[in-house]
């Protein structure tokens, strides 16, 4: 079986973008910053408190994270689509994670019979929330 995890470039933000993905979403952050790698002697002092890998994980959701990112001038388009077990479930994640975002669809019906929303999140990350229509 074939799984996406997305793996997110934050600058220097991802400890602080992980734990607020954690406090909407559950589950358990892992990192790993350059000093406590084995490469850090390969990287600045300012650099050392950097998130080299980060790990969220809730479930069978996985989010993957670091600050160093090299390619700052790629303009791909990503947006992270979640899958809700209920409505219940959708407005708690919903309203959690689009705090201090730009909600561009409120969550909803929608016309597929389920329900729909849609925001940026405060780091800039684009979600779509569904909650099937079997499972309203």
């Amino acid at each position: 079986m074939l799984t996406v995890q997305p793996y997110l470039g934050f600058s220097g933000q991802s400890r602080e973008a992980l734990n607020f993905y954690q406090s909407c979403l559950g589950g358990t952050v892992e990192l790993m910053t350059v000093a406590d790698s084995p490469v850090a002697a390969h990287f600045p002092p300012d650099a050392q408190e950097h998130v080299l890998h980060g790990t969220l994980t809730s479930g069978p959701l996985v989010l993957n994270a670091s600050d160093m990112r090299e390619d700052t001038t790629r303009t791909h388009s990503v947006s992270l689509a979640l899958q809700c077990a209920d409505a219940a479930q959708a407005r708690t994640v919903f309203d959690a994670l689009s705090q201090g975002g730009t909600v561009t669809q409120p969550l909803g019906p929608s016309f597929w019979g389920g329900q729909f929303g849609e925001f940026t999140d405060r780091y800039g990350l684009h979600w779509l929330l569904n909650v099937p229509a079997e499972v309203r």
